[in-house]
């Protein structure tokens, strides 16, 4: 079982940025497809954004366009997410997710499609 790690998380002033990061313990993941979901209190949890297994390949929720970047660095088996213009829809609960492509070369936005998951972290967003 593969193991993710999130962390970056934490209280940040509306407008603001914050950068989480997730760590994954095993070295294939430069093989996998990566991907950040928004898990708001009491909703379910939301796509944001994914990232092919290269990089080369990045989409987004239409609500993070423009404000949020996702990146990676194989090299140290991490998955980034440069949230910026923060507002307090953006609290809650991010999850990073790994995605084992099977053949197909679509890196999904839906979380079913996903095989590993971390624990998530806490972003609170204050107005």
């Amino acid at each position: 079982q593969a193991q993710l790690a999130e962390t970056g998380g934490g209280v940040v002033q509306t407008g603001g940025s914050m950068k989480l990061s997730c760590v994954a313990s095993r070295r294939t993941f430069a093989t996998w497809n990566m991907g950040w979901f928004h898990q708001a209190p009491g909703k379910e949890r939301d796509f944001v954004a994914a990232i092919s297994w290269n990089g080369g390949s990045t989409s987004y929720a239409d609500s993070v366009k423009g404000r949020f970047t996702i990146s990676r660095d194989n090299a140290e088996n991490t998955v980034y997410l440069q949230m910026d213009s923060l507002e307090p829809e953006d609290t809650g609960i991010y999850f990073c997710a790994a995605h084992v492509p099977t053949g197909g070369s679509n890196v999904p936005e839906t979380r079913y499609d996903y095989d590993y998951w971390g624990r998530g972290t806490q972003v609170t967003v204050s107005s």
